[in-house]
């Protein structure tokens, strides 16, 4: 598949079957993460792969939806904003930046791999981080539960080229 196909397969999936996820397939995802770029190559990202029963249960009181349960894992992406890229023109931290790709690295492997995910960042950030047991330094960024689809894809409602892109 090449990879404007693999960018049209991907959606974000929000039904989970209860098959299992298997390993080999869950550190291809984190390879996949682990060599996306980042500003200067800080690699300012940790990668935490929510597999038990008693995690994934802490971890859903952070985000309160049915088919986020469902799914057999979720990788929390956290950055360590002590070891980030800073901007020297005018501060900007890059950390949540490489957060995204790394994040997005994921999304597209997973859909490669046949499996679904979908981004959550809508969720409750100090419950997230108890939840992780993560030390002060780390900060998630975003969640994204991983699993074999329940659904189907439906259709993308995305903005024309020319809406989104200008010619200089």
């Amino acid at each position: 598949m090449n990879f404007l196909d693999l960018v049209k397969a991907r959606y974000s999936v929000r039904s989970y079957r209860p098959q299992a996820v298997e390993r080999e397939k869950v550190e291809y995802l984190l390879e996949c993460a682990r060599l996306a770029p980042s500003a200067v190559n800080f690699q300012p990202w940790r990668f935490f792969v929510v597999a038990s029963d008693a995690r994934r249960e802490a971890l859903r009181r952070c985000y309160h939806r049915e088919w986020f349960a469902e799914a057999p894992l979720c990788i929390a992406v956290c950055v360590d904003e002590s070891v980030s890229w800073k901007r020297k023109s005018d501060g900007h931290d890059h950390a949540d930046i490489d957060a995204a790709i790394a994040a997005e690295h994921i999304c597209l492997a997973a859909a490669e791999q046949g499996l679904g995910s979908c981004w959550v960042c809508n969720f409750d950030v100090p419950l997230c981080r108890e939840a992780l047991e993560l030390p002060a330094t780390l900060r998630p960024v975003v969640l994204i539960p991983v699993g074999y689809p329940a659904d189907a894809p439906t259709q993308k409602k995305r903005k024309s080229p020319d809406e989104v892109a200008e010619w200089c």
